[in-house]
């Protein structure tokens, strides 16, 4: 078993495509995990990737995504060893797993962007005739 070995289910109130968009920005990559070189071995689309990850941990790091009602499961997982002989596993989960909440909370509040809590999802339904910004007067 790793010395880390986080897992973390949130669910955000997104379009799936929205939320996969998202995990697929390499840019993300090193906000989420700035200490972690990734690789993706894994890419399953709009259900997420599967990394392997060096740096001072090295292992494997997956998102998950499930569609679940009208929004998403991100079930996160970060499996690793340290690098560094005598580091402290105890102290570098609660690290990752602070910095990981972080995370998916400020994704939360960006994918749904001011909805109140326990409403559903607004999708912008398609534009009628006449309901078009060209049509206003």
């Amino acid at each position: 078993m790793p010395a880390v070995d986080l897992i973390d289910e949130t669910f955000v109130v997104a379009a799936p495509a929205e939320v996969a968009a998202v995990v697929h920005d390499p840019a993300r990559w090193k906000q989420w995990w700035p200490d972690l070189a990734l690789t993706v071995f894994m890419d399953r689309g709009e259900l997420g990737i599967r990394w392997s990850a060096t740096g001072p941990l090295v292992g494997s790091v997956e998102l998950w995504l499930e569609p679940f009602g009208d929004g998403v499961i991100v079930h996160h997982f970060l499996r690793a060893d340290p690098v560094r002989p005598g580091a402290d596993p105890v102290r570098l989960r609660r690290r990752h797993a602070l910095a990981w909440k972080r995370s998916v909370n400020a994704l939360k509040d960006e994918l749904e962007g001011g909805r109140a809590a326990g409403e559903p999802r607004v999708s912008p339904g398609p534009v009628k005739d006449g309901d078009g910004p060209a049509d206003a007067p």
